[in-house]
């Protein structure tokens, strides 16, 4: 069965990829034909991923999952959030993660708290699911490992590496993306018609 992520970050697609493994579910990329996921005009996690989500699905006429996730720090209110991905005015990770950095500029440790925040939405025929994960931390003062994307290298976990010094396999199993992909499959198979069960 197939089901389409509504995503052009790669990065996001390699974890798919990796928390898919083992279920009954082949998740596809969009196809390259479609260029553009349509703008997030949402103002939650959730209204972001149903847009793209529905978007996906009416256009391959299979069910399609919405994630959009982000970073909220609580010196800054709660920002980047939605915001996460363009952040910076180049909205490249780099400047994103220096940007933050400069924003929490001499603030110690202890207010330095923040954390991942995933929403997934599943869309097919009207049918909407969704399920949310979050993953609590800190913001690190300096750049730390070569894995990850986005504001992994300076988020430090619980367990005090920051997220891109941990391999695929240990930073899925507490990602704030897996703990809400796992949610989620316990709910697929609502999205599916019964001439879709194999």
């Amino acid at each position: 069965m197939k089901i389409a992520i509504a995503t052009k970050n790669n990065g996001k697609l390699k974890e798919f990829e990796e928390l898919a493994k083992g279920t009954p579910y082949e998740f596809i990329k969009i196809p390259e034909i479609i260029k553009d996921l349509p703008p997030e005009t949402g103002n939650t996690f959730y209204e972001n991923a149903l847009i793209k989500a529905e978007f996906i699905s009416k256009k391959l006429g299979i069910p399609a999952i919405g994630d959009d996730s982000g970073l909220e720090v609580d010196a800054l209110n709660g920002s980047p959030g939605i915001f996460s991905a363009r952040y910076s005015k180049t909205g490249l990770d780099n400047d994103n993660c220096l940007k933050l950095m400069e924003n929490l500029d001499g603030l110690q440790e202890d207010k330095r708290s923040a954390r991942f925040r995933c929403c997934l939405v599943g869309y097919f025929e009207g049918k909407i699911i969704q399920s949310n994960g979050t993953l609590e931390g800190s913001i690190a003062r300096e750049f730390k490992g070569t894995n990850g994307f986005g504001y992994d290298p300076i988020f430090i976990t619980e367990n005090g590496k920051h997220l891109a010094e941990l391999e695929k396999d240990e930073k899925n199993s507490i990602s704030h993306r897996s703990e809400a992909f796992k949610t989620l499959l316990n709910k697929i198979s609502e999205l599916f018609n019964k001439s879709f069960v194999e």
